[in-house]
């Protein structure tokens, strides 16, 4: 790589790494990596519309400090001067945190940004904006009916995944080399399968989610976005750690990946997900849980026991965890609300307390049973979405002869593993014309697992996020 001081980097489609390498050799200033980043947020989210709101001059001054820092001779961090976006139910200072609501317009600023995004900054990046989402989190299309829909960056017309939709836009489309996204149910793995990207959701737990906007707490993970899995591991590595202020922040130590990644596979125990996972597929996704196979060279399936109990469990949860939170809300400004979100939220409201306490049940069991597998296995892969994605309102799907409601089944092969908290890399397979994502699965705790699987597809061509075209 070889970059002019202050050269414009918008040009060169440069990864996390590449620009923070860059800005600590001096070769790019952090102002001038900004400065590309907003340009291009400026010429593309027009048709994308990741954004929901852009905080140009905070980004402004923060990459003149990294540059002062710089010039006196100190580190600034991994990732000096890369620009980050992050789905707009993180707190940032001075804005109001929508959740991708309507209602959420009208509580105060924040007076302290999330702590993921203290600590990305901590490690040299530079956030530049909030990006449109799913109201509530509630959603897996990108479809948002106060912002408008976030675009898929390879077609337009096409769906971005939800809910953390316009962080998968933003990623794919090269407004940002990274963002932060949620998934509860499969809100980072939509998008990426969707929008050709990577994304991590880890280990329930792992990455804190103090001062950002719940949808089920029992199921919330943060998470980033990525279009390398180094870049992916960077910024994992650099938001890892307890935090006091989220209580299902666990308190195990810091254990760093990006090291990890070029480590041989060859000893690792692969299998594919069988049964369940083998269905209400369309060829596309077949064809790319089938790459991985033959590349990783995987000979055995496994099946997840139960895995349909396990999805329905997993809604029965979703719905009244979340219609507990939103109560208030659903009784004084229902007509806030998108309608789909709404009527969701009411029916769990009455859901009968017999029948979540049997999903609860049901979940400890299922938990259980599924890391026994993990004494013979170490990574399980599984398709991230049955299907490419869809068209902008497109409302049905055929799978297997039946016609089901896209909304509610485009996480058919996500909400299973989510429902008890198991770490996940999303990893894009660059099919024509549109790409498609497969699950990486590792035992709780083995992030470095699913990442150096990963790392060794994206290293042989089969794993790779493709650059859309006119982006």
């Amino acid at each position: 790589m070889s970059l002019q001081p202050d050269r414009d980097a918008s040009s060169d489609w440069l990864s996390a790494s590449q620009i923070a390498q860059a800005v600590a050799g001096r070769k790019l200033s952090a102002l001038a990596a900004t400065e590309a980043a907003l340009a291009r947020i400026a010429a593309h989210d027009g048709v994308l519309n990741s954004f929901t709101d852009i905080v140009a001059e905070r980004a402004r001054q923060r990459a003149r400090a990294i540059d002062a820092t710089l010039a006196g001779g100190e580190n600034v961090g991994p990732l000096a001067g890369v620009p980050f976006a992050v789905k707009n139910l993180f707190d940032i200072a001075g804005l109001s945190t929508r959740a991708g609501s309507k209602i959420n317009r009208d509580r105060p600023a924040s007076l302290r940004d999330a702590t993921l995004i203290e600590r990305m900054e901590a490690a040299g990046a530079v956030l530049v904006g909030a990006l449109n989402m799913g109201e509530y989190a509630y959603d897996f299309t990108g479809e948002n009916v106060h912002d408008g829909p976030s675009r898929n960056p390879h077609d337009p017309t096409r769906m971005s995944g939800g809910s953390s939709g316009g962080s998968g836009s933003a990623v794919g489309g090269g407004l940002v080399p990274l963002a932060l996204g949620s998934d509860t149910n499969g809100s980072i793995r939509v998008p990426s399968s969707f929008c050709g990207i990577f994304g991590l959701k880890p280990t329930y737990g792992r990455l804190s989610r103090a001062r950002s906007f719940p949808f089920v707490a029992s199921f919330d993970h943060l998470g980033p976005f990525a279009r390398s899995v180094e870049d992916l591991a960077l910024s994992y590595d650099a938001m890892q750690g307890p935090d006091a202020e989220d209580a299902a922040c666990s308190a195990r130590a810091i254990e760093p990946v990006t090291p990890l990644l070029a480590l041989d596979i060859g000893g690792l125990r692969i299998a594919l997900a069988g049964g369940y996972f083998e269905k209400n597929l369309f060829a596309e996704a077949r064809e790319a849980v089938a790459r991985v196979g033959t590349t990783l060279g995987v000979t055995r399936t496994v099946e997840l026991p139960e895995v349909a109990r396990a999805r329905a469990a997993a809604y029965v949860i979703t719905t009244t965890e979340g219609a507990s939170l939103h109560l208030d809300r659903l009784r004084t400004r229902p007509n806030d609300f998108d309608p789909a979100v709404r009527d969701r939220l009411l029916a769990g409201a009455m859901i009968p307390a017999p029948l979540i306490d049997r999903a609860q049940k049901f979940r400890r069991w299922y938990r259980a049973r599924v890391l026994e597998l993990f004494n013979d296995i170490d990574v399980i892969i599984a398709p991230a979405t049955p299907c490419v994605a869809p068209q902008l309102g497109q409302q049905t799907f055929m799978l297997d002869g039946v016609e089901l409601p896209v909304r509610a089944n485009i996480g058919i092969h996500t909400q299973p593993i989510s429902f008890i908290g198991l770490p996940v890399v999303a990893a894009p397979i660059p099919l024509q014309p549109m790409p498609i994502g497969v699950q990486i699965i590792a035992a709780p705790w083995r992030e470095d697992l699913a990442l150096r699987v990963a790392f060794a597809l994206e290293r042989a061509g089969v794993a790779l996020a493709p650059r859309p075209k006119g982006f």
